[in-house]
């Protein structure tokens, strides 16, 4: 599950709203275990994604570089290439 967590910080157009729900979301499936949480969970599950959203938010607009933001399309192609010479 974790693998499916990308960096979203310094990427050229920034990371959205919902980016960053799905990065918490995968983190907190990762923490409980739970794909799909029972009804008696779910809505602890919920609360969790939404304070991990939040906090990522404003982990996100507080970090400082001077690098250069780094372009989506460029970093999801070598991805791309680096799994096909991986997998096949």
């Amino acid at each position: 599950m974790c693998r499916n967590i990308k960096t979203l910080f310094n990427f050229e157009p920034p990371a959205t709203d919902t980016e960053i729900r799905d990065a918490s979301l995968q983190f907190v499936r990762k923490l409980s275990g739970f794909t799909k949480p029972s009804q008696a969970n779910e809505a602890a599950i919920d609360r969790a994604v939404d304070e991990v959203a939040a906090a990522a938010r404003l982990l996100m607009h507080s970090l400082v570089t001077n690098a250069e933001p780094r372009d989506r399309a460029v970093v999801a192609a070598r991805a791309r290439a680096k799994a096909i010479e991986r997998f096949g």
